[in-house]
């Protein structure tokens, strides 16, 4: 049931999230997977060290994917290559079964989740959802509410 909930929970916010959140979900479930492979390396669950590693790679493939080279210049450039140095130093740990590159790979992405939290933090609102028609047809939408005469440049909701 738990788990249920939480995935609904998930992509709920999966969904409804802006490009910067998706990227900071995609970084914490990358950090998430490291520190259970740590764990996992730790028990000696050789298997679920595996898959955590796996899931941490195909995280870093997917958000490498996701880069605009054009509209994102040298920054989209470092960023493919650091996470090719990522996914390089995961599969180095699963290898070689050494906890110091799963550390590595973990502080360069609190690093990085910092970076895309101060981002967040500094964008603009996302502008107001659209209001949704009436189920009827028929039935008339309320009048707007009265809009106050903007006196900055700042956006206003």
């Amino acid at each position: 049931m738990w788990a249920s909930a939480h995935d609904v929970y998930l992509e709920s916010r999966i969904l409804s999230a802006s490009p910067i959140e998706l990227i900071r979900l995609l970084y914490q479930g990358c950090s998430q997977a490291v520190q259970d492979a740590r764990r996992h390396l730790a028990a000696g669950n050789i298997a679920a060290r595996s898959r955590s590693i796996t899931k941490a790679c195909e995280i870093l493939i997917e958000l490498t994917s996701s880069l605009d080279h054009q509209r994102g210049g040298e920054i989209s450039q470092r960023l493919a290559q650091l996470y090719d140095y990522l996914e390089r130093r995961l599969i180095e740990a699963n290898i070689r079964q050494s906890d110091a590159p799963l550390a590595e790979v973990l502080g360069l992405l609190s690093t990085l989740g910092e970076a895309w939290d101060k981002l967040q933090e500094n964008a603009p609102a996302a502008p107001a959802a659209p209001t949704p028609r009436p189920a009827n047809q028929w039935a008339q939408p309320a009048p707007p509410e009265p809009v106050e005469a903007v006196t900055s440049n700042s956006w206003s909701f």
